[in-house]
């Protein structure tokens, strides 16, 4: 963390945002600011707007705590702004931001590393609403937004190719989909955590993280030792791959039919939820550090050139 002459540090936790996850961001950016006032820091709170890099000069924190998800927030643009402020921040750098955003490019990086992910193409919206780009079943998302938005999935009946909705980007990526179950594992620093099973009743969409109820959280996950500890290894290598820094989840689906065969890595969240019932903040509580710990955790671990 920079050096302050503050007995307590002053952090700025950004939040909010123009992102499609503006709502969730929100929520985030203020459990984490209660947290961070609990363990001692002096907090203000900034609604990123136009009007943020003024406004992070007005306030001249000695830590800027991003809580942003989606686009801006977590694609590396506010991280070189910060880095040409020269203020220390939360999370990972430009690069590894950018490229954890970039679903595609951040499966060049696994296969890279030898880690097994599901086939995909990068395809023209108009060329998925016209036909079948891939057999049924498959997935059609957004190759740059987090957190599930603008999900469908194709499944092996439909004789039709989808219609997409109208914010939906000019490319999409279209991916094979995996059946089985959905896992996911945070890493901190330069350790794995754990392992989480997603319980939902159909897909982990938008609706299933953040609407009360959608899904439940079974951790550690009662899956096969040698399941849980690929997902440790998945988990650490991936974030490693991307340059990741500070707090990083990776999520994964398995088909538990085929063994550790079946295991796949989706993609790595560099801007994960943190709210005290995401799963990051539950794993690190299973391993007996509060959320407060982890939030004055990431404090401490902010740096500039990440």
């Amino acid at each position: 963390m920079g050096q302050s002459s503050r007995t307590n540090p002053k952090v700025a936790v950004l939040m909010g945002g123009p992102s499609r996850e503006r709502e969730v961001s929100l929520s985030s950016g203020r459990e984490c600011a209660a947290a961070l006032r609990e363990q001692g820091f002096e907090v203000a709170e900034l609604d990123a707007g136009p009007d943020l890099c003024a406004r992070l000069q007005d306030i001249r924190p000695d830590v800027v705590f991003n809580a942003l998800h989606g686009r801006w927030g977590e694609d590396g643009c506010v991280q070189g702004m910060l880095e040409w402020l020269g203020l220390p921040y939360t999370h990972s750098g430009v690069l590894s931001s950018a490229l954890a955003m970039d679903k595609q490019k951040s499966k060049e990086a696994f296969r890279a590393a030898g880690l097994p992910v599901v086939e995909s193409v990068l395809v023209p919206k108009a060329g998925v609403e016209a036909a079948h780009v891939l057999a049924p079943p498959y997935v059609v998302k957004p190759n740059n937004e987090g957190s599930s938005v603008g999900i469908y999935i194709v499944h092996e009946s439909a004789n039709r190719p989808p219609k997409l909705d109208d914010d939906m980007p000019d490319e999409v990526m279209v991916e094979t989909y995996v059946p089985g179950r959905e896992l996911t594992t945070t890493v901190m620093g330069d350790r794995a955590l754990s392992v989480t099973d997603i319980v939902t009743d159909g897909w982990y969409d938008y609706a299933a993280k953040y609407k009360p109820g959608g899904s439940r959280h079974v951790i550690p996950a009662d899956v096969p030792a040698d399941i849980y500890e690929h997902c440790l290894d998945y988990a650490l290598r991936a974030h490693r791959a991307l340059g990741c820094r500070g707090v990083s989840r990776t999520d994964y689906r398995w088909d538990e039919s085929r063994g550790v065969d079946g295991l796949y890595l989706l993609e790595v969240n560099t801007q994960p939820g943190m709210t005290p019932t995401s799963l990051v903040p539950e794993q690190a509580a299973e391993l007996g550090m509060s959320f407060g710990q982890l939030c004055a955790w990431m404090v401490e671990d902010a740096s500039c050139d990440r």
